[in-house]
């Protein structure tokens, strides 16, 4: 069974000038992140804008870029819907489509109670026999998946790889990699507001699933690296305050906004976010272009 590990990066999707999925840059961006050390990518989480996705647009996703990234990058698709019967059918269709793995999270906007969470996500693991992974991301969905939750399902589920949390809660960390440490894989995001990234390398966690990667695919693999020496203790600690400044500036608005700004900032023509999220302001793109030029990000990565 795939289990991500070091940076796993969570892409946008682009759009053309038509606001029409650009497979083309999708592509070009898959190549950007196998040719830097990137360990796996996530197509169609938050920072895809996949609520903003229509599912015959999704299904052509999975279509275009599960064949693409073989032998380049593994890749897990965000497949969650805002019903089970729909989710199971999507996380099917991946499967069938030769996906490395999709991922699950708690389905938006309903704040369910926590037995339902569960049945949910089991039903929804159950389904596929390809590496499933969960994403708990509370901010966005309101709704935590319990360190119970987690540790039941990886008992449960063999197929059940990772954990991708993205909350500001130590304890949550504790309590998952803990109890089901030999089963899973545990990730963290990388906002800075919630300051996780060293404490989860710190206690056995497993890498970074994340957007910093995105503009900076090499730092963030070094940073994310799983603690073995006290050599990646110090490197991943110089490194997370050298690109604190840009990682602030990446969640400073909704993602991807910042995400879309910063790769057209490097030529890579993604296009813009879908309305009703708006474009980064001309006062936010100049900082992030200063950050970027300062930090040799520009210069190392531009097209």
């Amino acid at each position: 069974m795939l289990r991500p590990s070091g940076s796993w990066v969570a892409i946008p999707t682009p759009f053309d000038s038509n606001n029409q999925i650009d497979f083309g840059v999708f592509k070009e961006i898959v190549d950007f992140h196998a040719a830097h050390g990137t360990s796996a990518l996530l197509i169609m989480g938050s920072a895809g804008e996949t609520t903003l996705l229509s599912m015959d647009e999704k299904r052509r996703i999975i279509r275009e870029m599960a064949p693409y990234s073989k032998g380049r990058v593994p890749i897990f698709f965000g497949v969650t819907c805002p019903t089970t019967d729909d989710t199971v059918r999507l996380a099917q269709f991946a499967e069938g489509e030769g996906a490395d793995g999709v991922l699950f999270t708690v389905p938006p906007y309903i704040t369910p109670p926590q037995p339902a969470v569960y049945e949910f996500l089991k039903t929804a693991m159950n389904s596929v026999r390809i590496p499933v992974a969960i994403y708990n991301n509370p901010t966005r969905v309101h709704v935590s998946i319990e360190p119970d939750t987690i540790v039941r399902l990886s008992e449960e589920c063999e197929n059940f790889v990772a954990d991708k949390e993205a909350m500001g809660n130590v304890s949550q960390l504790v309590e998952v990699l803990g109890r089901a440490n030999k089963r899973l894989h545990v990730l963290c995001c990388d906002y800075p507001g919630y300051s996780i990234l060293m404490p989860t390398l710190a206690l056995g966690g497993h890498g970074a699933a994340n957007i910093g990667g995105n503009l900076i695919p090499e730092e963030m693999a070094a940073m994310a690296k799983p603690w073995t020496t006290f050599e990646d203790v110090a490197r991943s600690r110089e490194l997370y305050f050298k690109y604190l400044p840009l990682l602030k500036l990446l969640y400073v608005v909704t993602n991807p906004i910042m995400i879309k700004a910063g790769y057209r900032l490097l030529g890579i023509p993604v296009g813009f976010p879908r309305k009703p999220l708006p474009d980064a302001t001309p006062e936010k793109l100049e900082e992030l272009k200063r950050v970027m030029d300062e930090l040799g990000v520009t210069a190392k990565y531009k097209r």
